[in-house]
Formats: C-alpha cells, sequence, structure tokens
C-alpha cells in the first residue's frame, strides 16, 4: 500500500509537526495539543503557528480532532503518510536478531507447524499485539502419478497423485463422453512424458505442444493440469495460520469495545478474511502495511496489520506479521516482521 500521490503534500514545517503528532500518540494514546507539541517537537514555534499548522493538516485529512477534545489524532491517511515517508525505523539490535534466530532455529529439527508456532509466539511477545503466521504451502507440486475414470453426463474423474503421496481428485464436464481407452491412453502418455516434473511445467508444455490432431484429448490432459495449479496457486486448499496473543488486543481502549472485539475475535476463528488479507501479501517485494479501511474489511478499520512473505527455495510459500490497532509503534514492528520472515524462511530451509 501507498499513499495518494495525487493529493497535496504537507509543508516540510508540517510534516515534521506530524510527525511529532503521530510519535506522541501513538506513544501515549491521548490527543496531541498544540502546546504540547511546542514543548516536544523541537521547533522554535509559538502553540499558536503550531495551531494553525495542524489545522492544515486537518484539512489534509491527516489528522483529526476526537469529540471535543482541544487535541489532535491521526487518521488512517495521517498514519499512511507518516508510514511511507515520515517513519524512523528502530532496526534490532544485533544481539536481539542473535536472540531470535536461536529461538526460531531450536524448532529447526521440528516440524514447520512447530517453526511457524513458534514464530507466531515470537511475533506477538516481542510487539504485544497479536502474531499470525500462515503454514507454509508446498513450493512445488510435482506430478507422481495419474488416472482418468468415466463418469456419467460427460463428466471425467481424474485422480492425481503430486508430491511424495498427496493425492487430489478432480471432476471435470468435458464437451463429449470419453471411452475407457481414450482416458487410458491420455493418462499413459502424462505419465510417460510428465512423471516428476512439476505441474506449472506440465501446464506449460501442453500448451506449447497442443495441436489440431489431439485436440480433444489435449483440452481433457489440459484442463485436469491446469485444475490442479489453479488450485496450488490460487490457496483454494491453502493451510490456515497460527494466531498467538489475540487477547492483548483488549488492552488497547481503541479495540476494547465489546461488540468489535467480538466482531474481530470471529473473524480470527473464522480465518477466511484475514487469510484472504494476507495472500495480498504473498508477491510483495518486502514488508505490507494495511491500516485501517485499506483491508476492505470493516472489522478491521480500527487495526493494522504489517505483513511479510517468507520463503522456501526462493519460492515465497507463506506470510507471517502482527494484528494490532492503528496505534502501533511502526518504527519497531516493521523491522521485527521483516527480519522474523527472514529467520522463518532460513529455518524452513534448514529442516529435513
Amino acid at each position: 500500500m501507498s499513499s495518494d500521490s495525487t493529493r497535496p503534500v504537507p509543508s516540510e514545517r508540517a510534516q515534521h509537526i506530524l510527525r511529532a503528532l503521530v510519535e506522541h500518540y501513538i506513544r501515549d494514546g491521548q490527543p496531541v495539543g498544540s502546546r504540547t507539541l511546542a514543548l516536544q517537537a523541537g521547533l522554535d514555534l509559538s502553540p499558536a503557528t503550531i495551531r494553525n499548522v495542524m489545522a492544515d493538516l486537518e484539512d489534509l485529512g491527516f489528522i483529526t480532532s476526537p469529540h471535543t477534545s482541544a487535541g489532535r489524532i491521526p487518521t488512517a491517511r495521517g498514519y499512511r503518510f507518516f508510514v511511507d515517508t515520515l517513519v524512523r525505523l528502530q532496526p534490532l539490535a544485533e544481539q536481539e536478531v542473535v536472540r531470535l534466530q536461536t529461538r526460531i532455529l531450536e524448532r529447526q529439527r521440528g516440524d514447520a507447524k512447530a517453526i511457524v508456532t513458534t514464530a507466531s509466539s515470537i511475533l506477538s511477545a516481542l510487539t504485544s499485539l497479536a502474531g499470525v503466521v500462515t503454514l507454509p504451502r508446498q513450493a512445488h507440486v510435482t506430478l507422481r502419478h495419474i488416472e482418468f475414470l468415466p463418469l456419467s453426463g460427460q463428466r471425467v474423474l481424474a485422480i492425481l497423485v503430486v508430491n511424495d503421496a498427496e493425492v487430489q481428485n478432480r471432476i471435470l464436464d468435458m464437451p463429449r463422453d470419453y471411452s475407457e481407452d481414450e482416458l487410458r491412453r491420455a493418462a499413459n502418455y502424462l505419465n510417460q512424458q510428465f512423471t516428476g516434473r512439476d505441474i506449472s511445467d506440465v501446464r506449460a508444455r501442453l500448451l506449447d505442444d497442443m495441436d489440431g490432431t489431439r485436440e480433444s484429448m489435449n483440452r481433457l490432459m489440459l484442463d485436469t493440469i491446469a485444475d490442479a495449479d489453479k488450485g496450488q496457486q490460487s490457496g483454494r486448499d491453502a493451510p490456515g495460520y497460527v494466531l498467538s496473543g489475540e487477547t492483548q488486543l483488549m488492552n488497547f481502549h481503541e479495540l476494547s469495545d465489546v461488540e468489535r472485539i467480538k466482531h474481530l475475535f470471529e473473524a480470527f476463528g473464522e480465518q477466511r478474511e484475514i487469510l484472504t488479507l494476507l495472500d495480498r501479501s504473498l508477491e510483495a517485494d518486502g514488508v505490507q502495511i494495511f491500516i485501517g479501511e485499506e483491508s476492505g474489511y470493516r472489522m478491521l478499520d480500527n487495526c493494522t496489520i504489517v505483513a511479510a512473505p517468507y520463503s522456501v527455495d526462493e519460492h515465497i510459500v507463506g506470510v507471517l506479521g502482527v494484528i494490532g490497532p492503528t496505534r502501533m509503534a511502526y518504527e519497531r514492528v516493521i523491522p521485527i516482521v521483516d527480519i522474523t520472515a527472514r529467520l522463518v524462511g532460513a529455518a524452513l530451509n534448514s529442516t529435513p
């Protein structure tokens, strides 16, 4: 996510005041007034001058006044500008990274679920937010064996054995009926030519090889492989995620409303919306941040998700991050999510 470059940008002085206001509000959780900023913003400006600048920032939609308070708080747009332009990141100290690496790598002899569970707990503990890590998907889907069986109504059942022993069934609606002999020949062709090949490679090869003499049979084979490939890429059968520390969100007054926290916890339980949002980070380059209504889900309007993909063998297989109020310590949370994603990938690469 990024800021809207077509909108007016605050002056350098206004940006300085906005940074001071956001940092103060994140730290204290109380609306920030001009007198407070006059003392703490590091500018030789009077409260009256700062009030004028704050009025400009409010007109631009970066800050707002809650209820009748004389102070101001950042809006989602203010946070977005702060994150994109003003935040001063605080990378973890070397000894912190070593401790983090040690805790994650302690589980490298276990399975992927153990590593993911540890990472989720670590993210929550380091940030005092909810830590979330999706379970890793298969980086590759390798075809081992395929069979076709005729069904009624011009349908065909495709039985695929992929990777080591995973069985997938696909029912395909075809333009005509196929005999058992035709289906056997199609399966033999795929098994002879493509056993041990990645599903995506098989699909590309079939597309290259299509010709008029085998158009009907190629349609059957291509539909089968394309459906399997699409299922992998879309995450239709994707695993869920491990969530830790969600009860810590009740400590933030922005999220403590009973109905709001209820809807948020329901979303955690159902997983679908959260997984859809996290999937948007699968193809991202580095850390992605969804602030408030940017998520597209009303129950997250007062939340921020900071997420980053993690990789195995240079293939992105999952996403991890934190969920918390928009008033979170971005300068520290962003580096924590970034380094944890790198360390989880390294741990999974080291897992036998």
